[in-house]
């Protein structure tokens, strides 16, 4: 069993994904620590460069990611045709937000960098501000999904269905509450990292940013070992 696990982990961080969430998890987990920890020279202080170092990492990672996204949005185009309008039309605009998040978050690297002659932080704005629409849109996605499925669980309850529907259905609930839960802490950092006046953005202590990190990574990583596990079988 641990053979298992240690080649589960090895395989997972040998991929850009698994290692992108294993980072993740890291510099926020580094955040929250050196965040919680009094005093901001010492551990504290390199806790929190060592999880700047790990977020400009991920930045870097991120230049390859806009032909993944791309092939994403096309394979899904409108959505197919059976499924709910409603979820179609919030999945697309996400995509659509996603998508143009990348170049601008390449162009507000590039300025820091020294390649592009612009002003950066306008550029951070924009990729942080379509980072949230798109973390907006999949929640309002997830809530739709969650209603659909909650009706579906109360028709499977007043019929004959099998138990291993009613399974399936109640796993699906589960995936969308922690989708629900992931979204909605990265959404709450999003908005902390927009400009200030707008609703409390500027206002979290370190340690509550890598708090809501550090719980919104490991609902993700949850979540992917889930799929995998879920594929092997």
């Amino acid at each position: 069993m641990a053979a298992g696990a240690l080649r589960g982990l090895v395989g997972a961080l040998e991929t850009h994904r698994g290692r992108d969430r294993a980072v993740r998890a890291l510099s926020y987990g580094c955040q929250l620590a050196g965040g919680a920890l009094p005093g901001p020279a010492g551990l504290p202080g390199g806790l929190l460069a060592a999880s700047a170092q790990l977020s400009s990492c991920r930045t870097a990672l991120r230049l390859f990611d806009d032909l993944a996204m791309l092939r994403h949005s096309c394979s899904y185009g409108l959505g197919p045709e059976g499924e709910d309008a409603l979820v179609r039309g919030l999945s697309v605009l996400c995509n659509v937000a996603n998508q143009l998040y990348y170049p601008c978050e390449h162009l507000a690297w590039a300025a820091d960098v020294g390649i592009v002659r612009a002003g950066s932080q306008k550029w951070w704005t924009r990729s942080t501000a379509l980072w949230g629409c798109a973390l907006l849109l999949g929640i309002l996605r997830s809530l739709r999904i969650l209603f659909q499925l909650r009706r579906k669980l109360s028709q499977h309850k007043c019929s004959t269905s099998s138990p291993q529907s009613q399974q399936k259905l109640r796993a699906q609930v589960k995936a969308e509450v922690l989708s629900i839960l992931m979204d909605t802490a990265d959404l709450s950092n999003a908005i902390h990292w927009l400009p200030p006046g707008f609703l409390w953005a500027g206002r979290f202590p370190p340690w509550l940013v890598g708090l809501l990190g550090t719980i919104s990574s490991l609902i993700g990583i949850y979540q992917a070992s889930r799929g995998a596990n879920s594929e092997a079988a």
